[in-house]
Parts: C-alpha cells; structure tokens; sequence
C-alpha cells in the first residue's frame, strides 16, 4: 500500500524510471511522448545535461540561504539574464517556487503600489471568466473556472470576473464584429459599478491555457484593455506563467501584441520543470513604489539559488539553440498538420493556438458548438485513448457552462524532433477518432 497521496485518485499511476527529450520511460518499459510538456511545462526537453549539470554545481556552492540574509550569484546572473526578454522597463525580478506564488505575489505588488502611492482605496482586481491563475486563495479567487473554484466558494468571493477572450464561443452577439470593443464596453462598466477609484489591476493570461485550451483573443484585445487599464490608474498584470519563455514562439506572449504590462508573473517553464521555480516580474516604476515603503511579503523558499542556477541554464539552452523560434515554426505546423487531419471528424468543433500551445475543442454538434454532457466522459476517454498509444496529452473541462466541454491540449518541449512530431499529431488524430 503506498502511503502517497496521488494527484489521481481513479486509476494506478505507471512509475517514472528515466525521461530523455520528449520521452518517459516507465517501470514497465513503456516510452510515452511527452505531448503535454507534463502540464504544458517541459520546453528544453528532458534528460537535458546542460541543466542537471548546473543544479550539481549549485548544489556544491550553497544548499540554503535565507533571502533577507544573502543574495547568490546564480540569482543575480539570472535576473540580469531575464530582465531584458521581459516586455517591460527595466524589470526587478521577485523568485518564487512556482506559478501560483508567482500570482500571489504580483496581487499584493499590485495592492502595495496603490498603497505606497497614497491610494488606499484602490483593492479590486478584475480578471475574466473561464481563466487559471493557480491553487492558493488568492490565485484561485482570481481565476475563473467554477468547477475550480465550487468547493472553496465560501472563502472567495473579493475578485471580479470579466468576459472570456474566448474566440470559439465569444459573448459578443456582434462577433466577429468589433470584439474587443465589446471587450472594453464589458470592462469600462465593470468599473464604472466598482466604487470610485478602486480599481487596482487586471490579469489576464496573454493566451487562456489549461481552462480554454489555446484560445487566442481577436487581435485589437489587449491593446484595448491594456488602454483601459491606463484610462483609469489600473495595473496590468500579465500571468505568463504558461505563455512565457517561449511557449507562443516569443519569449513573452504580450509579445505578440506590443503592449507592456506592469508586472509579469511566470513559472513552468522557467526550468523547464526541473526544479520548483517561478517570479513575478514588476517594471521600474512599481518596484520603486513599493520600495519607498516596504513590501510586507515573502516566502521561505523565495530567493532560491537552485532554482534560479537552473533556470539560467535553460535560458541558455533556449538562447543559444533557438527554440523559441523553433517554438514558433514546429507550433504551426503541429497546428496546420493538425487542423488538416481533423478536419471533417464530426467531434472536433475547433483547433487554434500560437506557438507550442495548440488546443481542441471537442463537440457533439460542429455547427451548433453543443458540447457533449459531462456523464459521456469525452476528453477522459480521449486522453486513455492516447495514453494506451504511448502518447500524453493535457486536458481540460467544464469550460462552457461550469459542468459541460472538453478539451484536449499539446504543448510538448521544443526539443521535438520532426518524427516526434509526426508520431504526435498522428496518435492524437487516432486518439480524437477513437472517442467521434
């Protein structure tokens, strides 16, 4: 009897004996590719000497020191290494363990500007429906999927909720027309009901991972929100915690629109999983803010010279081998080669994304977008399907109302190979049919 609490409480876990590039071994020999990345996490690939061979190395200089007692070189090489990919004004790097400390602290940064400012009233954060931010209460009152959020209903309730950028099933009853001002009406109104200047930021995911699987905004959205945020003293918070280091085939996802946001937060792929590692990012402007009077913050594990010594090392691996542009071609072509081979099967109502997030969306009906009923169990028994084909892939669901929708999702490392990258598209057009 294991003494283990799984993370999968249904069905018996195979055991993880080795990982080279995009593959898993398990105890019983089966390979599995990666076509999830783990949860959209691996990029350098696994197995990667470059980065075991840094964590060695730091492990041998200093194990553990407190951040309020010591900074280390691997910390400050790697925030002076980060800084300028950031798509902000000379970017002070907070390091955390991972995204949803990354999301924690870029909520108080935000409260803590507005407070060092000498605007107390500025509290409420807006994000959107249907979004993930992380498990921590904060970050989970921030996010907007329901199912996520039901069972801790009774300790959330301080965030307000915008529309989903959400493409496929957009709320616009003008859609495609004039989106993202339909997007920014829906905003200005939700501050015009929030009291007076009280409101403090906006975050949003760049591109909706885990919760809309890859859905991509219509182009003039973030410009426009980001405009609105500006219009009325609000931050904007850029949760790239899944888009960053290179995932959409820039180093940042805003990339893609020109904007700048006011604080970045990242994780998963910032090591490239190898270690527990993220950061929240803030610009010039509010780290010297908050810096006149304090940030009342922190965490044991922050500041953590292991984590940043490997993530400086898959830095350099994604610099010096040029994945992020590898990320950017080898995404649409998965994409393209998927798209392609799906289409015409009845149960595929949508594949979108950017980069190496690519996203499908699972219907009953294509030209209705009726999802299936949650009972039928579409995605789980795709993902089975795909599993027992020695492929893994992400999923997703209860996006479309709270209960119903299904989403299958690939973001597998950069290090794929062009046969990896046809055995994937081939074992999920294989998986998705098996379940149509």
């Amino acid at each position: 009897m294991s003494h283990v609490f799984p993370r999968v409480l249904d069905r018996e876990l195979p055991e993880a004996v080795s990982a080279d590039g995009a593959w898993i071994t398990a105890a019983d020999g089966r390979r599995y590719l990666d076509g999830a990345g783990g949860a959209i996490v691996v990029n350098v690939g696994h197995g990667e000497p470059a980065v075991t061979e840094a964590i060695e190395a730091q492990l041998s200089r200093t194990q553990y020191v407190h951040g309020t007692m010591f900074t280390t070189g691997a910390l400050e090489r790697y925030a002076d290494e980060v800084a300028p990919l950031l798509p902000m004004d000379d970017a002070r790097i907070y390091p955390v363990s991972g995204g949803s400390e990354a999301v924690e602290t870029a909520l108080k940064l935000a409260r803590s500007y507005h407070l060092a400012r000498g605007e107390p009233s500025r509290f409420v954060v807006i994000s959107r429906r249907s979004s993930y931010h992380g498990n921590t209460l904060g970050a989970l009152d921030a996010s907007g999927k329901e199912p996520l959020r039901k069972p801790y209903t009774p300790w959330l309730g301080r965030f307000l909720h915008a529309p989903a950028a959400y493409e496929y099933r957009c709320e616009n009853p003008q859609h495609p027309e004039d989106c993202a001002a339909w997007h920014t009406a829906e905003l200005e109104r939700m501050v015009s009901q929030a009291p007076p200047r009280s409101f403090a930021a906006f975050i949003a995911e760049p591109v909706a991972g885990a919760t809309l699987g890859a859905a991509v905004p219509c182009e003039d959205y973030w410009p426009s929100v980001v405009r609105v945020c500006r219009e009325h003293g609000a931050l904007v918070i850029a949760d790239e915690v899944m888009t960053g280091m290179g995932r959409t085939g820039r180093w940042f996802g805003l990339e893609h629109w020109d904007v700048r946001p006011d604080i970045v937060t990242a994780g998963k792929g910032t090591t490239s999983g190898y270690v527990p590692f993220g950061f929240a990012a803030a610009s010039r402007e509010v780290f010297e803010a908050v810096s006149t009077t304090g940030f009342v913050h922190g965490f044991t594990w922050s500041h953590n010279a292991l984590g940043a010594a490997a993530a400086g090392a898959v830095l350099g691996v994604l610099r010096d081998r040029e994945l992020v542009a590898r990320a950017a071609s080898l995404g649409e072509r998965l994409r393209s080669e998927l798209a392609a081979s799906l289409d015409g099967v009845e149960i595929v109502g949508d594949v979108r994304g950017l980069g190496m997030m690519v996203g499908i969306e699972l219907v009953r009906d294509p030209e209705t977008k009726e999802p299936f009923a949650r009972t039928e169990r579409v995605t789980e028994r795709a993902v089975a399907a795909a599993r027992d084909a020695g492929l893994l892939l992400y999923s997703s669901t209860g996006h479309v109302d709270g209960r119903d929708g299904d989403l299958l999702m690939l973001g597998p490392p950069f290090v794929l190979t062009d046969d990896d990258a046809e055995a994937l598209v081939e074992r999920t057009v294989v998986a998705v049919r098996s379940v149509g």
